[in-house]
């Protein structure tokens, strides 16, 4: 039965997308919309071996995953740091929640005048912006995740001698908050990827920079390219850290 039903909810989920696919190629082929605006799914593939053969498509993929992986990994650091350390320390997150508060509500395209004031147009611009993008998301879960440890634990690691900061940290408060702090570090690999495209939009080279020269001489097949290299590269990260993150965390299974 659950294999009819993991077959019948496929069947749907391929009848979505050739749906979707042919809706799509309908508009720009009947003339519903201009193809200059909307070009069909069917041109996509030579656009994209175009790309491909010309270079650029695999060049603004390196500098985007450079720029990626350097600002998600250390946004995500930085959060889940300063989150874990807020959520064990009463005085910690006196002095900070006012802070937090003022920052807190700030977009990371906001910074972005900032980011090339501080860091010229450069890749640590651009990396500037991805870990602000990141930070808040895994500071808001890990400060989240701690806080909501259940204090008996805490008091039964006291019982048994766990009793400094260090040792509560690694024998309490990360066992017991880690599946909410991955549950953030994944939420942050898309926030990442959102924020690729933004700080690669004002001349960093990349993805972002790469749709912009392209829709500035309205090649929407170019564009379309590269919508879709950004949701395939995602697709692969969030697949990989969802096997990695169900291996680490089988023993709470």
């Amino acid at each position: 039965m659950k294999q009819a039903n993991k077959a019948e909810r496929l069947l749907l989920a391929i009848t979505g997308v050739v749906l979707f696919l042919g809706l799509w190629e309908a508009l720009p082929r009947f003339g519903l919309v201009k193809p200059m605006l909307l070009p069909p799914p069917s041109e996509i593939p030579a656009t994209f071996w175009r790309e491909v053969q010309s270079g650029a498509w695999l060049s603004a993929v390196q500098e985007s995953l450079k720029h990626y992986v350097t600002g998600l990994v250390l946004g995500s650091f930085l959060g889940v740091a300063l989150g874990v350390l807020t959520g064990m320390s009463r005085v910690l997150e006196d002095m900070t929640n006012w802070v937090v508060r003022l920052l807190r509500p700030i977009p990371g395209l906001a910074w972005v005048p900032f980011a090339i004031i501080w860091f010229g147009v450069s890749p640590a611009a651009a990396n500037f912006i991805i870990i602000i993008g990141v930070f808040w998301i895994n500071y808001f879960a890990a400060l989240g995740a701690v806080q909501a440890v259940d204090r008996d634990l805490i008091e039964l690691a006291n019982a048994f001698g766990h009793r400094s900061p260090i040792a509560r940290l690694f024998k309490v408060v990360l066992p017991a908050s880690i599946q909410p702090i991955m549950s953030g570090l994944r939420t942050g690999l898309g926030q990442a990827w959102m924020a690729v495209v933004a700080a690669e939009l004002f001349g960093v080279s990349g993805l972002g920079q790469r749709m912009m020269q392209a829709s500035s001489l309205l090649a929407t097949d170019v564009v379309v390219v590269y919508m879709i290299t950004m949701a395939v590269l995602y697709g692969i990260v969030d697949t990989s850290f969802v096997l990695v993150r169900d291996r680490l965390l089988a023993w709470k299974a």
